[in-house]
This record gives C-alpha cells, sequence and structure tokens, in this order.
C-alpha cells in the first residue's frame, strides 16, 4: 500500500494511503485518509475488513496507532467502515463520526460500540480537532440519502467520499491526475450510475465552489489539485446523472 503526504500547515498534516497492489481483485481499491493534529489523529473512511491489515500497516509508518483518536464515516457503505470492530480493538476510545441517518446501520458492524457514535446533524457542523479545524460539509444524495464530505480551511483539502471517484486500471497508479480529460473515462459511468439526483449534486458543487479548495480528495482513484479542482466540478456540475431507468 503506497503513503503519501498531502499537505501539512502547521497544525494538521494529511496522508492518503492506497493503491494497494497485493488486494484482491474482487475487492475494489479505496483510499485510506490520514488527518494528525497534535495529540489527536482521524482516519476518514478506514476500509473494509479485507484490507484492515494493510492500513494498519501503512498507517504504523506515520504514527502510534494508539494516537488514533476518531474515525469518519462518510456514509454506509460496507468498503467505508465494514472495519469498524477491528479498528475500535486497536482504539476502543475513539469517537466515530457519522450522519445521523446512519447510526442504527453501522451499529451492525459493531454495536457494542454505539455510545462512541457522533450522530451528525443534516446541516453539518464545525470540529475544532488537534489544533486545527474540519468542516462536515453535507453531500447528501451524493451517492448516499446521508452523505458527509470534510474540509480543513487551513490546508484548503476537501476529503469528498465517493465523490470524484475514478475505478482506475492496474497500471494507472498516479496519486494526482495529471491529464484530466484522459481521467474523465475513469469517473463518467460511476457518476452517471451511482449518483441520483442533479439538483443534489449541483447543491453540493455550490458549496464546494465558496471553499475554495486546492484539493479534492475522493475515496476511490485519484486526487485532483490546483486547476483540475476547477475541472473536476465544472465536469461533475455539468453531468446529467440518476439515469439508469
Amino acid at each position: 500500500m503506497l503513503k503519501n503526504q498531502i499537505a501539512e500547515d502547521g497544525k494538521l498534516a494529511w496522508y492518503v494511503f492506497g493503491r494497494d497492489l497485493e488486494k484482491s481483485e474482487q475487492v475494489i481499491d479505496t483510499n485510506e485518509y490520514l488527518i494528525v493534529g497534535s495529540n489527536e489523529a482521524m482516519i476518514l473512511d478506514p476500509g473494509g475488513t479485507e484490507i484492515f491489515p494493510q492500513v494498519v500497516s501503512g498507517l504504523s509508518q506515520v504514527l502510534n496507532i494508539s494516537q488514533i483518536t476518531a474515525f469518519f464515516a462518510s456514509h454506509q457503505d460496507p468498503d467505508i467502515m465494514s472495519s469498524l470492530p477491528l479498528w475500535m480493538g486497536l482504539c476502543p476510545k475513539a469517537k466515530i463520526y457519522m450522519s445521523w441517518i446512519w447510526t442504527s446501520f453501522i451499529a451492525h458492524f459493531g454495536h457494542e460500540y454505539v455510545n462512541q457514535f457522533h450522530a451528525l446533524p443534516d446541516d453539518g457542523m464545525i470540529l475544532e480537532f488537534g489544533g486545527g479545524q474540519l468542516q462536515f460539509i453535507p453531500a447528501h444524495y451524493c451517492h448516499s440519502s446521508g452523505n458527509f464530505s470534510v474540509f480543513d480551511p487551513s490546508n484548503k483539502i476537501l476529503f469528498s467520499g465517493d465523490i470524484g471517484a475514478a475505478l482506475l486500471p492496474p497500471d494507472v497508479t498516479e496519486l494526482y491526475v495529471t491529464h484530466f480529460q484522459e481521467h474523465i473515462q475513469y469517473m463518467e459511468t460511476f457518476h452517471r450510475r451511482w449518483m441520483p439526483s442533479n439538483r443534489a449534486k449541483n447543491d453540493w458543487v455550490r458549496r464546494v465552489r465558496k471553499l475554495e479548495p486546492m484539493y479534492i480528495c475522493p475515496q476511490h482513484g485519484s486526487i485532483f489539485k490546483g486547476k483540475d479542482v476547477v475541472r473536476f466540478l465544472d465536469w461533475f456540475e455539468g453531468l446529467e446523472v440518476g439515469n439508469a431507468i
């Protein structure tokens, strides 16, 4: 599993782990993101049970696992957080942030930890974390009915979950998007099918444009950086979605 530091502003540092060449071909490739602050660390969408050993090994190169104080689940899918009971075995006091709508569903991954669930209201919230700030940005119906992005205003990084996801072939290992037009072929079918609402999609785009992120970090595929952030938002806004019927 490859690891890379994305950015650090002196308060929060962001790392990405992904491109696991040893995973089963039947398991979708995912990116796991780690935010490290002063005496705190959070994993965003820590992944499924099948990749848990690889993620732990990768994160151990950056910090002691006992430093992890929080997890974030953007929505309810198994590739997001079916590894919950394994992680809580290592970090039993960690907080777990998710949409209120999914608390009773994610409890199926580990009901004994529900007292540590922190349910996010639909409008989102601001969390002071590790000396910095994290903003939970509503992304409902993109593609889940209870879905959130995470924004770090200092580093100008937006974690977007399945928004911006790309299903890359094994020979494409680039961490950042380098040729946007070529990258569209890996995103288009996924977004047309998995994003059900043009209204919801465009509401998310409007919210994100106001934030002016320098990075958009999806759970699958490559990261958008600099001008490719605007290129993605323009492309996504113009895409007709929810047309599988």
